[in-house]
């Protein structure tokens, strides 16, 4: 083990015998009574390994017992790492520091002890197929691309409008040319070392759903097994979710078939907003924010499920998460695998029972 501080967390002093490491308390651990031991928080910065720190303090004067105690009351306090060296050695240098704050802050985050390494090596791993490349669909491609997602490439045959432009996508270049190659040299600008192409025999590890989705590319989707992330943004209010693990989670149609429950037109409603007259909606009612603050938490969505670190299921997991503005409030729904759907969920979630109306949470 070569113990280091997590990255992110400062060092600070209470007062003159008590040591605070982080600032906020629900990060932060303190350690008092350290006395001359103290010194040996400055030789924790992943260079030497445990017995070359025990070492070094014993040079200053600091009794191996000692240094062991501290450095087993900072693992114990969930702010020590196992440096990740080997990771850093087989990184370039542009890359390692670009992706040094998703490293600190994966090692925050799910409380990990190897500084991030495990999370970071699922990422550039990872295959990422974005359909739709408009305001929304464009930003989360490319903050996946940022966050150290190894390949990710867009589906859209649209051609870039002015109202497409956005500060975390398509460019005031990319207008008249396709959506698709605008999302790749996006992704080019923040992350050159990401995979952009398309390949249309390999399925992704996820697929994000930007807009209303294409019913063949849903059931492509689902046929071959494949995870996917719904994310709508129109009409002033966005979307995010269901995630859906085909078999395993409520799907499209399962929230559809629970919709039609409440509403007996919504299914002439969908067909007609899915279908070609939604594409002559213009402009979209979708502002710059809405479009960054819903693609933000997409992309945080799709990065827990490539992570796969968390203790808990994932928020999009059976339910949708919206803000409807002006208020800015985002709010989960739960959504049900329903008995009538096909998708088998409903079974593997525990049968008919699950087929009922679920209020909006905290109604």
């Amino acid at each position: 083990m070569r113990p280091a501080l997590k990255a992110g967390l400062r060092p600070l002093w209470r007062d003159r015998d008590t040591l605070q490491v982080g600032v906020d308390p629900r990060r932060a651990a303190a350690l008092t009574g350290l006395g001359k031991a103290a010194a040996i928080v400055s030789l924790l910065d992943g260079s030497r390994d445990a017995a070359q720190v025990v070492s070094t303090a014993a040079a200053c004067g600091i009794a191996p017992d000692a240094a062991s105690r501290v450095l087993g009351l900072l693992a114990s306090a969930g702010v020590l790492d196992d440096f990740p060296a080997q990771l850093h050695k087989a990184m370039p240098d542009y890359l390692r520091a670009r992706l040094a704050p998703e490293l600190a802050c994966a090692a925050l985050a799910y409380g990990h002890g190897d500084g991030g390494a495990r999370v970071i090596a699922r990422r550039r791993a990872a295959f990422v197929r974005v359909y739709g490349a408009g305001r929304t669909g464009a930003c989360i491609a490319t903050f996946l691309a940022a966050s150290g997602i190894a390949w990710v490439s867009c589906r859209d045959a649209g051609t870039t409008g002015h109202g497409d432009i956005t500060p975390a996508g398509l460019a005031a270049g990319d207008v008249g040319t396709g959506r698709a190659a605008g999302v790749a040299r996006a992704i080019g600008r923040v992350a050159p070392e990401v995979r952009t192409a398309d390949d249309g025999t390999r399925l992704p590890d996820l697929a994000v759903l930007a807009g209303r989705p294409d019913p063949v590319d849903v059931t492509e989707l689902m046929r071959n097994r494949v995870p996917h992330l719904a994310v709508v943004t129109e009409e002033a209010i966005g979307v995010v979710g269901p995630l859906v693990e085909p078999g395993r989670s409520a799907c499209l149609r399962c929230v559809d078939l629970s919709k039609t429950a409440r509403d007996r037109a919504w299914p002439l409603i969908l067909a007609q907003a899915a279908g070609p007259l939604a594409s002559g909606v213009s402009p979209q009612a979708c502002d710059t924010a809405l479009a960054a603050a819903t693609a933000a938490l997409a992309s945080a969505q799709a990065l827990a499920f490539i992570d796969r670190a968390g203790p808990r299921p994932l928020a999009t997991a059976n339910g949708t998460l919206e803000a409807v503005l002006p208020d800015w409030q985002w709010r989960r729904r739960s959504w049900p695998p329903h008995a009538a759907c096909v998708c088998g969920a409903a079974a593997e979630n525990g049968g008919p029972a699950l087929n009922k109306r679920l209020p909006i949470d905290g109604e």
